[in-house]
């Protein structure tokens, strides 16, 4: 009891800190790092996450007053989803790298969200003022999901601690033509040409089996609201979708995109991204298409290997552990930041055992590649701040067949970025039809011990002095129809030797032309103990993992630069920085 007042000090100091430079809440972490409560040897040091307890769907991320927010749905009760009565948890930060817990934003209390405040989106409205849009789960006789709206109580809070739920809420009610579980997950609001509110929100209409839809509601006041008479898009084959977004995308190449009509804009349609998450996979997939704010659909553009109706067939922000990702326009800087969740791999047992379950991607910088078609990824610019020792620098190094070199000094909290060149691409394999459709079932045949032409190379990372565990992400170039074929895979298959864990092959081919690129290509790999995320091709393909190495437990993590094709593989660039610890949901005096 003793220790309650100084901790309470300690917190009020930190929230302060959150309106001074980020570097004075960095130092800050530093100093009080041993007051961290640690999950053991896969809790991750940089990534975010509560202190304890579970976390799913990152919800409502905005940028307001000159703080971030990050809302997410949070278990207050315990490490596990429970029965689904969820909380939004809030933090609040200066710059996307450390965070400060508040207290929750949203909790079940009331008749209209009372078995659960599930997933949503933030708006700013005119005059500055935050609005959260929700889904409510009650329920009256049996389960119904209803849309919601919470404001601040305070307005003049920085830090926007207390919200309050209006009496006339729900503002959206259950459609007669979707079931009671199959209504959720506001978009965040944009205005049309006609100046009124626009929200998509996820549904099955048509009974239990009827089809996925993305419903678009209409509102002058953000309290009255219309459904569209069209969904914004429908895909008969992918069950219940969810999550949804859309936001509109500048020219090829230019690094940013916000959503919604200016006066002044141009008129005509205007190319926007749909993301949506499919339940039955547990994936989000993307396309660029357009968006027609009349009459308020989605056309996606596709190629000869997309589907119109499934969008199952579509292109995949993250070909690894992710799911329920959500992006906002960050006014700060010009640019659209996503977030995604990545969920634990291991067991129920072990999360209730480290107290705590779920961690976010790290935020990354989203636009649209100069080929038009895709999007590239790349950890925000502010991820560096915590690189705090080089420990390697090569230029020029080469890896032979059959080799393996060691980075020294590269652990288990590393950030790496590597450029490998091909010499030649005679070698390369042909690729089967077949694989072309799978490219996760490829990477499983084809893995990293399975030597190839041209590949596999790249990392070994999370991985024991004698390599009996180790996550191989690597590279393979196939021919294909007269030119080649890039396979990314992070194969999880050695990760440990633990029953009851989850361990697949992830892969996603690159989409680019290696010939075009010098015969080269990058990859960037930030390892933070049980997360490993990777960006091949300057983001192009992107696959996040979670992995739990027994070795771990006593801090002796090493990454290895592999080649086990039957080439040369030179590595024109590798450097590797040690990643320093950020304050994330710190629980002082404890």
């Amino acid at each position: 009891m003793a220790r309650l007042p100084v901790a309470a000090c300690i917190v009020a100091l930190h929230l302060c800190l959150l309106l001074l430079p980020s570097s004075s809440l960095r130092r800050l972490s530093e100093a009080e790092s041993s007051l961290v409560q640690h999950g053991g040897g896969s809790r991750p040091a940089y990534h975010f996450l509560p202190a304890k307890n579970w976390q799913n769907d990152p919800n409502g991320p905005m940028y307001h007053n000159g703080v971030y927010h990050l809302f997410y749905q949070y278990n207050p009760l315990g490490a596990t989803w429970g029965s689904g009565n969820l909380s939004w948890g809030h933090s609040v930060s200066r710059d996307l790298v450390n965070w400060a817990a508040l207290n929750t934003a949203l909790d079940p209390t009331a008749p209209f969200d009372n078995n659960g405040c599930w997933s949503g989106s933030a708006t700013i409205l005119p005059g500055g003022i935050p609005a959260l849009m929700y889904t409510g789960r009650i329920d009256a006789g049996k389960e119904a999901q209803v849309q919601n709206v919470a404001f601040p109580k305070n307005l003049a809070d920085p830090l926007l601690r207390e919200w309050v739920k209006p009496a006339y809420n729900p503002v959206i009610s259950l459609p007669a033509d979707v079931p009671g579980d199959r209504f959720r997950d506001p978009t965040t609001a944009w205005v049309g040409r006609d100046s009124l509110w626009r929200i998509a929100v996820a549904a099955k209409v048509g009974g239990p089996s009827g089809i996925a839809s993305t419903l678009i509601y209409r509102s002058k006041d953000f309290r009255h609201w219309k459904r569209n008479t069209l969904p914004l898009y429908t895909s008969r084959a992918a069950g219940m979708v969810e999550c949804p977004d859309l936001f509109p995308v500048a020219e090829p190449g230019v690094e940013e995109g916000r959503l919604g009509y200016t006066p002044g804009m141009a008129s005509g349609v205007v190319r926007h991204v749909l993301k949506l998450s499919v339940m039955n996979t547990t994936e989000d997939y993307y396309m660029v298409g357009s968006y027609d704010d009349a009459a308020d659909t989605f056309v996606p553009e596709l190629d000869n290997e997309r589907s119109l109706d499934d969008c199952r067939t579509w292109r995949r922000f993250d070909y690894g552990h992710v799911y329920a990702s959500k992006s906002f326009f960050d006014v700060r800087k010009n640019r659209r930041v996503l977030w995604a969740w990545a969920t634990e791999s291991d067991n129920m047992d072990d999360d209730i055992a480290k107290g705590w379950s779920g961690v976010q991607t790290v935020p990354r910088k989203v636009w649209l590649d100069g080929d038009g078609k895709q999007l590239r990824q790349w950890p925000i610019e502010e991820i560096e701040t915590l690189r705090s020792k080089q420990v390697v620098g090569l230029l020029g190094a080469q890896v032979n067949a059959g080799g393996v070199n060691k980075i020294f000094g590269a652990g288990a909290q590393v950030d790496v970025e590597a450029i490998f060149e091909i010499p030649s691409l005679e070698d390369a394999e042909t690729l089967e039809p077949n694989w072309q459709l799978d490219p996760q079932k490829l990477c499983e045949e084809k893995s990293a011990s399975v030597s190839g032409g041209v590949g596999p190379f790249g990392l070994l990372v999370m991985a024991s002095g004698d390599l009996q565990e180790h996550t191989a992400v690597f590279f393979r170039v196939f021919r294909h129809n007269q030119n080649y074929k890039v396979l990314m895979c992070t194969d999880l298959t050695r990760s440990n030797g633990r029953d009851k864990v989850y361990k697949p092959p992830y892969g996603g081919f690159v989409d680019i032309d290696i010939e075009q690129h010098r015969k080269s290509i990058s990859l960037r790999t930030l390892i933070d103990h049980s997360v490993v995320e990777s960006f091949g091709g300057g983001g192009r393909t992107c696959i996040t993992a979670r992995v739990y190495p027994e070795h771990a437990e006593n801090n002796n993590s090493h990454v290895f630069v592999f080649n086990n094709g039957t080439g040369v593989v030179k590595v024109s660039r590798l450097e590797a920085w040690r990643m320093a610890r950020a304050t994330v949901n710190v629980v002082h005096g404890r």
